[in-house]
C-alpha cells in the first residue's frame, strides 16, 4: 500500500514541477492597467458623518483599532 502512495505522490509532484516550469518560461501576454480608478459606492458614508459616529460610537471604549483617538 505504502509503495502505491509513494509512486502517486512522486507523479504528482512531478506534474506540478513541469507544470509550474512550463509557466515560468512563457511572456506574460497580459498588459497591466495604466491607471487604476476608484469609485465610490453611492451607500458610502461622508467624512464628516463617520467622523461624528466614530465620536459617538467609542465613547468610553479603549483607544485601540476602530476607536484609536475618538474614545475621549
Amino acid at each position: 500500500m505504502s509503495g502505491y502512495f509513494s509512486r502517486a505522490l512522486a507523479v504528482t509532484v512531478l506534474g506540478a514541477l513541469a507544470t509550474t516550469a512550463l509557466h515560468a518560461t512563457e511572456p506574460s501576454t497580459r498588459k497591466l492597467p495604466s491607471r487604476v480608478t476608484f469609485h465610490k459606492a453611492p451607500s458610502e458614508e461622508a467624512p464628516a458623518v463617520r467622523e461624528k459616529r466614530l465620536k459617538r460610537e467609542c465613547k468610553g471604549r479603549p483607544n485601540a483599532g476602530m476607536c484609536a483617538g475618538y474614545t475621549r
